[in-house]
């Protein structure tokens, strides 16, 4: 499959965020948010709630688009991709682990892990067999034919990093990923995300308010009242 974005791979940040101003109806969420992110780079965006830190890893992931400013991935303009091409980006680059995990609950592990795979075109056989690779690393592969209802919520999580990682992404955004966890499964997720992220090279964005979960990161900004707190932000105009 072509990729979506074809540029060659350049000196500067895998991911950039410029002066982006987004609103929710009358309600801005962003203010002039900057923002870069290395690659390989594991980053933790904090702020309280309602602070527009879930609107900025949307609009770096490419779900949302800015009202204004810009979002950079790789060398080029991911806010200018038209929504196809930003889906398609979505299912090869990104990877996605959210706070409920948001697995497909009418499918076993093993579909849910396969899923992204059959999505972006690869052929059923090939993609079920990724999936169990994944599922064996993360040590889940007895539980492939389970229902994910039947999963305890550390399991799941893990099946959704799993997910995340199966289509061997870039970039891997992660929104509350222990927020509906206890301290312990918590742990034990953001252990084995880091660590794998780390073996793969993978850069990851984690939107957290737990102070432990950001400790796992290399960096941390704060965003409060749509506005980023990142001595790092660059300031370059391209």
């Amino acid at each position: 499959m072509t990729a979506v974005i074809d540029a060659v791979p350049v000196p500067g940040p895998l991911l950039e965020a410029r002066s982006v101003d987004r609103a929710h109806g009358r309600t801005p969420a962003l203010r002039a948010a900057s923002l870069s992110v290395a690659a390989g780079e594991i980053l933790a965006i904090m702020g309280p709630s309602g602070s527009g830190k879930s609107t900025l890893l949307h609009c770096l992931a490419g779900i949302l688009t800015p009202d204004t400013g810009e979002v950079w991935f790789d060398g080029r303009r991911l806010d200018l991709l038209n929504d196809a091409r930003r889906s398609e980006l979505r299912r090869t680059a990104f990877g996605f682990v959210f706070q409920f995990g948001q697995l497909v609950p009418e499918l076993t592990v093993a579909d849910n892990v396969a899923l992204p795979l059959l999505l972006g075109g690869t052929r059923r056989k090939q993609a079920y067999r990724r999936a169990g690779e994944a599922l064996l690393r993360l040590k889940l592969d007895d539980l492939g034919e389970r229902r994910t209802g039947e999963l305890s919520g550390g399991q799941a999580q893990r099946v959704a990093i799993a997910r995340a990682l199966v289509t061997r992404p870039k970039v891997i955004f992660a929104d509350e990923p222990t927020g509906a966890l206890d301290s312990l499964s918590g742990e034990q997720v953001m252990e084995l995300l880091v660590g794998l992220a780390r073996e793969e090279g993978v850069t990851v964005i984690v939107v957290t308010h737990d102070a432990r979960v950001a400790a796992c990161a290399d960096r941390e900004v704060v965003v409060r009242d749509g506005k980023v707190t990142d001595p790092y932000a660059s300031e370059a105009v391209r």
